[in-house]
């Protein structure tokens, strides 16, 4: 089997710790070309990897050999530069928040469909083993009738790793539009859909009371409901300090309880009301600051999805319903009011 042959738009954490790492370990992938419009950043990576090195992705999309595109930017670009590499006919891998809009993220999907290519967003909570037994249990009804949840995700903020420190793009309304509620929050938002279904409103606090630097929210609680009736919380923060991370996950049913990623032994504990438990031991979320992600298997699923001509488990449609959760959070936080998805 001839090699995919892949390039990577952005040199920033994410390509670095996730995606360039996850695509040379992959025995059915060649990295071809990087780029940066830092030159620097390019060509170390170009030369870690046996790529060449661009400044200016257009340059980089008129190589007839790219075959894939991972657009690894900050969030006002991925729309504009997935367009792009879509029509240039390349498959795109695109970091989260897909988009900044609704109109964009439209936009990308008929993209996609107009010159038949995949479009795949980079939301890895669905590939977590403890988060694909949960959806296992739910799914058998082993908890009986879903009731409420609570949701978590929060750290130190993305100063902690990012390749700029607090100069990132991560803190400029202009470049990233959403702050913590958009970094971490559409992640959460993603997961919690897989789990339980599409969502009818929300409704949020969201403020920027941690950083003094930032232009964007470091803090932002949502409450939502699910068209079925199911009501809970998603929270997220990027004011956790002193090590004291949080990507945890309670779903509560009429029969029990399920606790992903809540403890530091167990990544899921299932705890019912005739008083069994369950106690599940999986891989640990990889992060950033673990060095690396080198097992998410979002790239490994996007190689997979080409090469078997196989539909990616988050799309382009299931990233703009993500999306539309955090938009309408954001909407709420301004008119005062619960929104209607």
């Amino acid at each position: 089997m001839s090699k995919l042959k892949v390039a990577v738009v952005g040199c920033g954490s994410i390509a670095k710790y996730l995606h360039l790492p996850e695509y040379h370990l992959h025995k059915n992938v060649e990295i071809v070309a990087v780029c940066d419009i830092v030159l620097e950043r390019a060509e170390e990576m170009a030369k870690k990897y046996g790529a060449m090195a661009f400044t200016d992705y257009q340059e980089l999309l008129k190589l007839e050999e790219v075959e894939a595109i991972s657009v690894c930017l900050p969030n006002y670009l991925h729309a504009s530069v997935s367009i792009d590499a879509l029509k240039a006919g390349k498959h795109v891998l695109c970091e989260k928040p897909m988009a900044t809009s609704r109109s964009e993220a439209e936009a990308m999907i008929a993209t996609a469909k107009d010159n038949g290519k995949k479009l795949m967003i980079a939301h890895n909570q669905r590939f977590v083993p403890s988060h694909q037994k949960a959806k296992e249990i739910i799914t058998s009804g082993k908890l009986g009738r879903i009731t409420s949840f609570k949701t978590t995700l929060g750290h130190g903020g993305p100063e902690g790793w990012s390749i700029d420190g607090a100069d990132s793009w991560f803190f400029k309304k202009e470049q990233a539009f959403f702050g913590a509620v958009g970094d971490l929050g559409v992640h959460k938002a993603d997961l919690i859909r897989y789990l339980l279904g599409e969502f009818s409103e929300v409704g949020s606090f969201i403020e920027t009371n941690a950083k003094n630097f930032s232009e964007v929210d470091d803090n932002a609680v949502c409450i939502l409901r699910t068209v079925d009736g199911v009501i809970g919380t998603l929270s997220v923060s990027w004011a956790y300090t002193s090590g004291s991370d949080d990507n945890s996950t309670i779903i509560y049913g009429e029969k029990g309880i399920l606790k992903l990623e809540a403890d530091p032994e167990y990544s899921l504990i299932e705890q019912y009301q005739n008083g069994e438990v369950i106690n599940h031991k999986f891989s640990k979320i990889q992060t950033n600051g673990d060095g690396g992600q080198t097992s998410s298997s979002v790239i490994s699923h996007f190689v997979e999805c080409i090469l078997e001509d196989k539909e990616p488990l988050i799309t382009g449609e299931e990233g703009k319903k993500s999306l539309e959760i955090i938009l309408a959070a954001i909407e709420s936080q301004v008119t005062k009011r619960i929104v209607s998805i």
